[in-house]
């Protein structure tokens, strides 16, 4: 009995010293899992842009931007988010083609010069060490992989506790957000607001935790069709207004990438819903006048204006209202299409102005997939409605309550018409 009390006795002085080094470790490994708490936030910057005064002041604006953006996360982060840690650090990503955006910032007249966003975001990356933008130079997709690969690294990271994420304005992102549906991890997310909600995104929007921070991104996409808008110093000679068709030709030029808005000193709202319109620009002429009077302008794009179409080159039903023949297409090829990030102009039109173009022309399109493009361009309705005569425009007609537009698709796809086909 003394034998067996004494194997007793040591087997329990090993087991507690035992408890005592797994607890030591333990703790050790807690208190290393704790260091260095952090809150990323991602931002693909070719579609989350800056407000416009914010990036015309240059370096000093990128300082604002960055002191705002930080200031702005710290307070939510605070407010909203109680399990993270208050010392956690704020690690900002913005992934964008630096000459690409500053071309379209140049031509649309936010900026006066195409170097001042260069130092906007040389202010922005040197004023926090922990912010950083990155160039991804032109080709397709080149932000939306890192920052996806990004996105997937930190939210498997221990130390990282929340992931913003800046991607409104791209249904690409929906498919990356499909992954990750569980509580556990939608929790750790939140969808940073910029300009309004693709429809994909706008679906998912009840899944996820989503933000606006007011007068900080721009709400609306750059506007492509109007770029002397903000050079008010040089004199624009009034031209008389081009005909729709005219005007038409002019502004599928530059439907790619970027979505315009109106083009005019008092824009009506933006629609709540997601879809991208393709409203009314100035005319041709006054542009392209206003244009030549620039000390340096950007080349400018001349597009060859079509003449007004017949009633038999333009199909129409009795009351004089244009009208779309009927689409075939296969809902699976129109969504794989979609993802493709086709430029809807060069392979509809073969005119895209774009260089570099940040959507798709070296893609060897099929048949099939041209006939789903033309569907999926057909979605966006035309300005000018049953009214256009534009032979070559792409857009879709049997939609005659602007700006409402979009609340007759069905699932993406165009489904009632409010045109009489007849």
């Amino acid at each position: 009995m003394s034998l067996d009390h004494q194997r007793e006795t040591q087997f329990n002085r090993e087991g507690q010293l035992r408890e005592r080094q797994l607890k030591d470790e333990l703790r050790k490994l807690q208190s290393f899992m704790n260091r260095d708490p952090f809150v990323s936030v991602l931002v693909d910057g070719d579609g989350m842009i800056f407000e416009d005064d914010m990036i015309r002041r240059g370096e000093t604006g990128g300082k604002e931007a960055a002191a705002r953006l930080w200031n702005e996360i710290k307070d939510y982060v605070h407010e909203k988010l109680p399990d993270v840690p208050s010392e956690c650090r704020i690690v900002t990503r913005i992934y964008a083609n630096l000459k690409g955006l500053a071309d379209v910032c140049y031509k649309s007249g936010i900026v006066e010069r195409a170097n001042l966003l260069e130092e906007f975001y040389r202010g922005f990356t040197g004023s926090k060490i922990l912010f950083d933008f990155v160039d991804v130079g032109p080709g397709k997709d080149r932000a939306d992989e890192k920052i996806t690969e990004l996105f997937k690294l930190h939210l498997s990271d221990y130390h990282c506790h929340h992931i913003f994420f800046g991607c409104s304005h791209d249904n690409g992102y929906a498919r990356l957000l499909e992954q990750y549906t569980e509580p556990t991890l939608t929790k750790r997310i939140t969808l940073l607001e910029g300009v309004p909600f693709e429809r994909e995104l706008n679906s998912m929007r009840s899944q996820y935790t989503t933000v606006k921070f007011e007068d900080l991104f721009r709400t609306s996409k750059i506007n492509l069709y109007n770029p002397l808008q903000n050079h008010a110093s040089q004199p624009i000679s009034s031209q008389p207004a081009r005909a729709p068709s005219d005007i038409a030709a002019a502004q599928s030029v530059y439907q790619s990438p970027y979505q315009p808005i109106a083009g005019n000193n008092n824009p009506s709202p933006a629609p709540s819903n997601s879809s991208a319109m393709n409203p009314k620009a100035p005319s041709w002429a006054s542009t392209a006048n206003a244009a030549a009077q620039l000390a340096s302008p950007p080349p400018t794009p001349t597009p060859a204006m079509s003449q007004p179409a017949t009633s038999e080159e333009i199909p129409r039903n009795k009351y004089g209202q244009r009208i779309d023949p009927p689409t075939v297409y296969d809902r699976e090829v129109v969504n794989r299409v979609r993802n493709l990030k086709l430029c809807n102009v060069h392979f509809l039109r073969h005119d895209c102005a774009y260089d570099p173009c940040t959507h798709s022309h070296k893609y060897k399109i099929t048949k099939n997939e041209l006939q789903s493009l033309k569907t999926l361009a057909r979605m966006v309705p035309c300005y000018y409605g049953p009214d256009c005569d534009d032979p070559k425009c792409i857009y879709g007609h049997r939609y005659v309550n602007f700006p409402s537009a979009p609340s007759h698709l069905a699932n993406g796809i165009p489904s009632l018409s409010t045109v009489r086909q007849s």
